[in-house]
């Protein structure tokens, strides 16, 4: 059915209600950081965030629309904090509780700004087209590496490759899994075509990455099917109108899996990291750094470093290195 459009003074007079709301809510939690008395301090988990307004869920699974301090710093999708209640289903974060892990991604200006928090694993999305590349399916892993989660690689659209082309996606990403990177393949108009990635999945908090065109929407829809529905859901809960679709979203699947639906890792890119940093993101160098015969190796063409003879002796892929000095290149140059 088709939606009914708004007249631009409907439109306006939401707008002005959705601000009347807001500025009382402000209102009300300034009270009541400034009260003498404390209220009840509860646990939360942050379900979604626009501005300076949260969704924070319970852990009996209510949503309650709630305002937080900008000193207590950048808070994010997936962060735990703690709240007090100002009025019904409505309160203000007074603490936001240690992360296990951060994703972020360097904003305009360099400085790190957080994208989600306390995932366990980063998904990297790939498909036939655009063509999938090693080099920036390594920039992912190496954001896994550094922030200490597991790493999935996740051929979409698999239905698209002919038998030949599937053998070479096969041979060109088969040493990820010798390095202990699963890698799957999936399909969203496949009966059952999903399930290799549910598994994957289930127990995990994860967000999907990957360039765009590779389908990142589309394995949410299929994985999500009832996603309009929560979106509106919090909508209401916030207070915030429907613009909360452009906004990061955690979602719950049956299976017990989690799932950040953030828009922000449409153009994720790694943050200003030092030579040292980018070794410990290729995971297989891990058995020969310390080991070359210079301390200052740049694993070049020096004698005696211990990462090309590690390719000589196949123990290495010669593309892992290849990717390795480029992105060592490339951040000599941004200095």
């Amino acid at each position: 059915m088709t939606r009914r459009r708004l007249t631009k003074r409907q439109r306006e007079r939401i707008a002005q209600l959705q601000e009347e709301r807001r500025k009382q809510l402000a209102k009300k939690a300034e009270q009541a950081l400034q009260s003498a008395e404390s209220e009840e301090v509860r646990e939360g988990r942050v379900i979604s965030r626009h501005g300076q307004h949260l969704v924070v869920q319970s852990p009996s699974g209510q949503h309650h629309h709630c305002l937080f301090r900008q000193n207590l710093g950048e808070i994010v999708c997936g962060d735990r904090v703690l709240w007090q209640p100002v009025a019904d289903d409505q309160g203000v974060v007074v603490s936001l509780l240690p992360r296990d892990t951060v994703l972020s991604r360097p904003d305009y200006s360099g400085r790190d700004k957080p994208l989600a928090a306390n995932i366990t694993q980063l998904v990297v999305v790939l498909a036939p087209r655009p063509p999938p590349t090693g080099y920036l399916t390594d920039q992912y892993l190496i954001a896994a590496e550094l922030i200490g989660v597991n790493a999935l690689i996740t051929l979409n659209k698999a239905d698209l490759l002919s038998p030949d082309e599937w053998q070479v996606f096969q041979e060109s990403f088969s040493h990820y899994q010798n390095i202990g990177y699963p890698v799957i393949s999936v399909s969203a108009k496949r009966e059952h075509g999903l399930a290799p990635l549910l598994t994957q999945l289930k127990g995990q908090t994860s967000i999907l990455v990957g360039q765009s065109g590779v389908g990142k929407s589309s394995l949410i829809n299929a994985l999500i099917p009832h996603r309009e529905e929560a979106v509106g859901e919090l909508s209401e809960a916030s207070g915030l109108g429907r613009h909360t679709t452009s906004v990061a979203t955690l979602h719950f699947l049956d299976n017990g899996a989690e799932i950040i639906d953030s828009p922000g890792v449409r153009s994720f890119r790694l943050g200003r990291i030092g030579i040292r940093e980018l070794e410990k993101g290729f995971r297989e160098f891990s058995p020969y750094l310390g080991k070359c015969r210079f301390s200052n190796c740049r694993h070049r063409n020096e004698p005696g470093c211990a990462l090309i003879e590690a390719v000589e002796a196949g123990h290495i892929h010669p593309e892992r290195l290849k990717n390795f000095l480029h992105m060592a290149e490339q951040m000599d140059k941004q200095r």
